[in-house]
């Protein structure tokens, strides 16, 4: 493609040089140009993309997009906004691949990875072809890729992950869409056929310093699903969105798409009545507006209910029979790092779940305290280089519901973790949580293995924090670590 003919995308650039250039890639990380690469400079907090103009240029860069004009030799597109630029041209150079695939994006504080997994596992059963770009993998058709991203990708990898699922004939995308990716500008130029809303609890504060700023991050999702209506069902927009949260009142206040409103609480269009959640399971009354129907889930707790209500409300809006959601729904056992059983045989309970944020805790603890019989020991930390705020929060609600805690190390990333813990334990002095309960304990691994070696008959562990991840980063450094092999491990010690 000629440098030309790609900034026909913007209509105010400016080219110094030759415009008739060949533009073969396109990258913003000068690290990964390759020759004939277009090379998007982007200003940063902490580094500017035009400081690293030369080694891409080094590298085999053939021109760069630029905020201003350098004194290079090759040819320059010179922009109001690169980081825009990267948006738009990224979407042309692959052909706006959005437009091929209808792409449901899923944001919120808690339940984006597990709504994904429902959603997806409906729309295939169907017989379609899926595509899902997780916090724990990316899906192309039956392809899968470990997704090393725990956010949503830049545009340039987002477009071309998109263009390779349009390529193979997928024909439906569910899309995992932080908040700081709508807030950088990270899915501009995706074409969202809906949208889900799980809900909105503290967290991220250290990147949005403002509940109010969260919110309207999260809101940008909702307020680009267009503005345009359409008697063609296919081309319809919806919102879907948890009712019994309040941030809901104003996503459908921003988005012009046809709202599809879910819940427990309140009224609305798919609700869940008669909750029952057991060990093994959770069963619901649902009565939607496509009928009523008796739903057995194995996946546990109530806010799983708030998942699998978005992913069916969802469903609901693209046609899907009530009967064959129903059936899929009943068909998953678990997601990955999500409430996860480790079973090696043992009489206690032991769970691997990722909740990281005071809601996500409560969530998994009340559901941990509705069938419990034995004892609640708890593990948990807080990442470093994140939200310090929230840490003595999360030691209140684990105080509220745990019988026994262990305060470890989650990712202290650059942070001192003994420092860590000491945020956490005034949420514990707060709740008058007795000193001979808890311990800190800032290797993990010790942590999980105490824990598991002073388990008895009955009593539940939950290992909260990392879930699914196979890491603990430590000085910027990632270290083998999975929670589920750690425990296992500690397990098997225990019985032999």
């Amino acid at each position: 493609m000629k440098l030309q003919e790609l900034a026909s995308a913007l209509l105010i650039t400016h080219i110094h040089g030759d415009n008739n250039t060949e533009i073969t890639g396109i990258e913003a990380d000068s690290r990964k140009i390759k020759p004939g690469d277009l090379f998007f400079c982007i200003p940063g907090l902490l580094v500017d993309g035009h400081d690293y103009a030369p080694k891409a240029i080094a590298l085999g860069a053939s021109a760069l997009v630029t905020e201003r004009v350098l004194d290079v030799t090759v040819p320059q597109l010179v922009v109001k906004d690169a980081r825009y630029a990267m948006a738009a041209l990224s979407a042309h150079f692959f052909g706006y691949p959005s437009k091929e695939i209808k792409i449901i994006g899923i944001t919120g504080t808690n339940g984006k990875t597990t709504s994904t997994y429902i959603l997806e596992k409906i729309i295939a059963d169907q017989g379609y072809v899926t595509g899902l770009m997780g916090n724990i993998h990316i899906k192309i058709g039956e392809s899968y890729i470990v997704n090393k991203a725990t956010n949503t990708q830049e545009s340039i990898e987002l477009q071309r992950i998109l263009r390779n699922m349009a390529d193979r004939g997928v024909q439906y995308c569910v899309m995992e869409v932080t908040s700081n990716g709508l807030d950088m500008g990270r899915v501009k130029g995706v074409h969202f056929r809906s949208s889900i809303f799980t809900n909105l609890t503290q967290d991220h504060l250290n990147e949005h310093k403002t509940m109010e700023a969260y919110a309207a991050a999260k809101g940008l999702l909702f307020g680009r699903l267009g503005n345009g209506f359409s008697a063609d069902p296919d081309a319809r927009q919806y919102a879907i969105l948890n009712v019994d949260d309040e941030a809901s009142h104003m996503l459908h206040k921003l988005t012009a798409a046809q709202v599809i409103t879910y819940g427990i609480e309140k009224e609305c269009d798919v609700r869940a009545t008669n909750i029952r959640i057991s060990a093994k399971g959770t069963e619901f009354q649902l009565k939607s507006f496509a009928g009523d129907a008796f739903l057995r889930m194995q996946l546990v707790g109530k806010f799983n209910v708030y998942n699998a209500l978005g992913a069916i409300a969802t469903a609901l809006a693209e046609g899907f029979a009530l009967e064959a959601i129903r059936d899929s729904l009943e068909g998953i056992a678990f997601v990955e790092g999500r409430m996860e059983v480790v079973n090696e045989g043992q009489d206690f309970l032991v769970l691997v779940d990722y909740a990281h944020t005071p809601d996500g805790l409560d969530n998994a603890l009340s559901t941990v305290r509705e069938f419990a019989e034995g004892r609640i020991i708890t593990v948990f930390g807080c990442g470093g280089d994140r939200d310090r705020t929230k840490r003595p929060i999360m030691g209140e609600v684990v105080a509220k519901y745990s019988d026994f805690i262990y305060v470890t190390s989650d990712n202290p990333r650059t942070e001192d973790p003994e420092a860590i813990l000491a945020d956490i334990v005034p949420g514990l002095i707060g709740m008058h949580y007795p000193e001979n309960q808890y311990m800190l304990l800032a290797d993990r691994k010790k942590a999980i293995q105490k824990a598991i070696e002073g388990a008895g008959p009955k009593d539940v562990i939950l290992i909260a924090g990392k879930g699914h991840e196979t890491y603990q980063d430590i000085m910027g450094v990632k270290h083998d670590f999975d929670d589920r092999l750690v425990a296992k491990a500690a397990i098997r010690e225990r019985t032999q």
